[in-house]
C-alpha cells in the first residue's frame, strides 16, 4: 500500500513538473541513503529516484520522504 502511494506521488509530481526543473531525488545504491542534487545522476553509485525532476529543491525536499524509502 505504501509503494502505492509512493508511486502515485510520484506520477502526480512527474505530471507537475516541467522541463526547466533541476532538482532530482537520487538514492546511493550501497547505503540507500536519499538527498536532493541539482543535476541528474551520471554515476552507477547513484539512482534517481521519483519523477523526472522539480522546479525547486523546496518541492524535491518535500516528496523525498514520500518517494525515498532507507532501509
Amino acid at each position: 500500500m505504501l509503494k502505492k502511494l509512493a508511486f502515485a506521488t510520484a506520477a502526480v509530481g512527474l505530471l507537475m513538473s516541467t522541463a526547466s526543473a533541476d532538482y532530482y531525488i537520487v538514492q546511493e545504491k550501497a547505503t540507500k541513503k536519499c538527498k536532493v542534487v541539482e543535476t541528474r545522476p551520471t554515476e552507477t553509485t547513484w539512482i534517481q529516484i521519483g519523477p523526472a525532476a522539480f522546479k525547486t529543491q523546496a518541492d524535491a525536499e518535500k516528496q523525498i520522504k514520500t518517494v525515498c524509502v532507507e532501509k
